[in-house]
């Protein structure tokens, strides 16, 4: 009973955190409210949660990795893939192996393997964090890709760390070699099984659903136990989970393109998952929260670890590992982007990215709810049974730099996001591109459906005038897509979507006043209002 009632606390935190975050009228991102929430559950309240690492790690990771990597752009992710590989391994290695020499020179109680355990929690990046700091200023799409394959990248690549670090502190030896040949092992096997895993998982269900029919909530349930399917057989070979949670999630978009899912389902799945990652990532940063008051509380002793007795040197190790990982990620993001993103092959010289572009991308580079997992997932005792050395420290450090990126980026990325820009392509974009095929295809259609259905018919200029009308309005979306549009048709296109908006919700409001009225029957209602938001969301999505 005590855990459905914390259950049910933690739930109402993340509730709650998304109607503060509205109600404040600065723009304090949803994660620090989150934890501000926790804090208050943990301090005042006095509730207390054990929490078991390897219990905490399966039940947050694997969904959060296969939803980036179903969710990302695939073609944005192989368009930047020299920046975001560069980001996502050559940035994490560089954080590992730099900050964790730096934090055993200042901590020099710390040992080695600690050490790199602890640059390899910090290495990640989270964007869902960045996303909820810049909900009032657009961040440029082209950035938000890059972002999004860098955490999706350097999750895995950061946890994979994670784990030699931890092996070395257990075992107290660490082969080079040996640990090459069994990270390539571990990437090579762990990216085949969760490719396997997810398109087997996804071909067995279609071909069921084809000979026995199938309905929307199986369908969802299967792809919520992908995850961990995908994670738990891995990690059985000694493979890696993280990898095969999100090399299952990009083949899962690769896959569902011809599983015959029906549309409907598309929808209700979309909705349950964005659901669930509100929800996790809102307990996680929760969780936080709430042990930040036993943090604390044990600061004084940890303290100790260091070799002082001041709780202000435990402050200034988090400012100096947080000015360490913006030193090292400003360098490295002016690399990547100068070789990558501002690359002009027409021209001579290479093109310099901009300071403020640079700027930019290395304080989106806040940590979050992977970092906190890895923290919290350290051994709490090694294998002779004494305790993990410096575990409290670690931790620590770790929340001082998710609290310390998450401020500085919400004071800071709003001013530099403002009016910013990244390269784009030039001609017509690949949306108009796909509407005109798609446009073009729907009239071949009807021009070949309205010969079949009217042949032999006596009433078959019926079928030529429908099928005609149709076809004006594909013909128009093409001529206004490929054309020179002058800027009038484009705003009167604009008027013409809003009022159909209008039209829209006022046909909604009527239908549920009908209901209320218990003029119709709910069956009718929602059905009606299905489709009226299905429509009100692709017009939406025109804005």
């Amino acid at each position: 009973m005590d855990i459905v009632t914390l259950s049910l606390f933690l739930l109402l935190a993340v509730v709650l955190s998304g109607v503060v975050s509205r109600l404040l009228p600065s723009a304090l991102p949803r994660p620090l409210v989150q934890i501000a929430l926790g804090a208050v559950i943990g301090g005042i309240a006095q509730i207390r949660v054990e929490l078991d690492p390897e219990i905490f790690f399966l039940l947050f990771v694997p969904p959060l990795l296969f939803l980036d990597g179903w969710r990302i752009p695939k073609d944005e992710l192989f368009r930047d893939a020299g920046a975001i590989l560069g980001l996502a391994l050559g940035l994490v290695f560089l954080t590992v192996l730099g900050m964790g020499l730096f934090i055993h020179w200042m901590i020099p109680a710390m040992p080695y393997a600690v050490a790199f355990a602890l640059a390899a929690v910090v290495s990640p990046t989270d964007p869902i964090a960045v996303s909820a700091i810049a909900q009032k200023v657009p961040i440029p799409k082209r950035m938000m890709h890059i972002l999004e394959g860098e955490s999706l990248l350097n999750d895995a690549s950061g946890l994979v760390c994670l784990r030699f670090a931890v092996a070395a502190a257990l075992t107290g030896a660490f082969s080079l070699t040996h640990a090459g040949l069994t990270f390539a092992w571990m990437a090579v096997s762990g990216v085949g099984l969760g490719v396997a895993i997810a398109w087997g998982t996804i071909t067995a269900k279609s071909l069921f659903a084809r000979r026995f029919g199938d309905d929307s909530g199986s369908n969802i349930l299967v792809s919520l136990l992908i995850p961990f399917a995908a994670y738990l057989v891995a990690e059985h070979v000694e493979s890696s989970g993280v990898l095969a949670a999100a090399a299952a999630g990009i083949a899962m978009s690769f896959t569902n393109v011809s599983s015959g899912v029906k549309a409907a389902t598309r929808i209700r799945r979309q909705a349950v998952w964005d659901m669930l990652q509100f929800t996790l990532n809102g307990i996680i940063f929760v969780l936080l929260g709430e042990q930040l008051p036993q943090v604390f509380a044990g600061a004084r002793d940890t303290v100790m670890l260091t070799g002082h007795d001041s709780l202000w040197w435990l402050g200034l190790y988090v400012l100096a590992i947080v000015a360490g990982l913006a030193a090292l990620r400003f360098a490295w993001t002016w690399v990547a982007l100068r070789l990558t993103l501002f690359r002009e092959r027409h021209l001579p010289n290479r093109t310099s990215p901009p300071r403020r572009v640079i700027t930019a991308m290395s304080v989106a580079g806040a940590r979050g709810a992977i970092t906190l997992a890895g923290a919290l997932t350290l051994p709490l005792t090694l294998g002779d049974g004494t305790p993990f050395p410096a575990r409290d420290l670690v931790i620590f450090l770790a929340c001082g730099v998710i609290l310390s990126s998450l401020v500085i980026a919400s004071l800071t990325l709003p001013l530099l996001l403002r009016g910013l820009a990244l390269p784009v392509q030039d001609g017509m974009s690949e949306l108009d591109h796909t509407r005109v095929a798609a446009a073009k295809a729907a009239i071949a259609e009807l021009e070949r459906l309205q010969h079949e259905m009217a042949e032999g018919r006596d009433d078959a200029d019926q079928y030529v005038e429908i099928a005609s009308r149709l076809m004006d309005g594909y013909r128009s979306r093409i001529d206004t897509l490929e054309g020179d549009v002058d800027p009038d048709a484009k705003r009167l296109e604009d008027v013409e979507r809003r009022m159909r908006l209008a039209a829209i919700r006022a046909e909604r409001r009527v239908v549920f006043d009908l209901l209320n009225a218990r003029a119709i029957g709910s069956e009718t209602a929602q059905r009606l209002g299905r489709e009226l938001d299905l429509v009100d969301t692709r017009l939406s999505a025109q804005s």
